[in-house]
């Protein structure tokens, strides 16, 4: 493998000890979970690049449709430009890792390859997805999910499109951040029991998308873990019928899962059906 310098991918204003150490700063201050937001994430020119060849979305080959979400996204590097590949080589590599501990504060990061890995996000006129918690665990790699980073990659984004990433208190009383999607910034948080978070529905003009990039961050199984699958949960202004219909989907989904590992089957949420 190709090796990519981290400077040349991630802008150098964020990768100095100081820079890591106030990104830490506001990560472990920041309310009700630990996160923080960083503009111009990628150099310039990269970030330009991957804006200009951002796959098409009816090309990307996993869509989610459901009650709670409506996106597409994918992983297949191969069929992109090399400019995503430069930049997957770099935040998953050693330096990189180094960084996101020092930022996070947990030890022992790893990503993958696969689905679960890095990939991309995009959503068309009246994608969203509800408010949930992540899945825990990356079943194939047995890993330990810990960190989310998101990256997007929206230029002339407007505060009428909507699309904001809400970030949550576990109790679903309170939003106490909105991110907006715009171009080159990026957010990290850490994922948990206590993260909810989800954007609403988009409305967006011919032709526009919210993209995103994403990464997600692993360790070892060890002590504390226990296993949780991944969460749609309401907002207090959901109506009545649609906070039913979304607790009973979910409670549905989490006994079919069940079930299907007592019989030893293998869950198909995270495989691509579209190889």
């Amino acid at each position: 493998m190709q090796m990519t310098d981290i400077n040349s991918i991630i802008n150098p204003k964020h990768t100095s000890p100081e820079a890591v150490k106030a990104l830490r700063d506001k990560f472990d201050n920041a309310v009700p979970y630990r996160h923080v937001v960083i503009e111009d994430f990628f150099n310039e020119e990269i970030a330009n690049k991957l804006y200009e060849n951002f796959p098409d979305i009816d090309s990307l080959n996993v869509k989610r449709k459901s009650l709670n979400e409506d996106k597409s996204e994918d992983y297949h590097f191969d069929r992109w430009d090399p400019v995503f590949t430069d930049v997957r080589n770099v935040i998953k590599s050693d330096e990189w890792y180094k960084i996101m501990e020092q930022l996070t504060g947990v030890k022992g990061l790893r990503t993958t390859t696969d689905a679960l890995g890095s990939g991309v996000h995009q959503g068309k006129n009246g994608s969203y997805v509800d408010v949930h918690v992540d899945v825990n665990m990356n079943p194939q790699a047995n890993l330990w999910r810990r960190i989310n980073l998101l990256v997007y990659l929206n230029k002339n984004w407007q505060p009428d499109y909507g699309g904001d990433l809400e970030v949550w208190d576990k109790e679903m009383k309170k939003c106490y951040d909105k991110v907006s999607p715009t171009f080159n910034r990026a957010l990290i948080f850490y994922t948990d029991d206590n993260s909810p978070h989800g954007y609403s529905k988009i409305n967006v003009p011919e032709g526009e998308s919210r993209k995103s990039f994403y990464t997600y961050y692993y360790t070892p199984l060890g002590e504390g873990f226990k296993y949780r699958d991944s969460k749609f949960v309401s907002r207090p202004d959901d109506s009545r019928a649609r906070k039913l219909a979304t607790t009973t989907k979910e409670a549905l989904k989490i006994r079919g899962k069940q079930f299907l590992k007592a019989l030893g089957i293998r869950s198909l949420d995270f495989q691509d059906k579209n190889k």
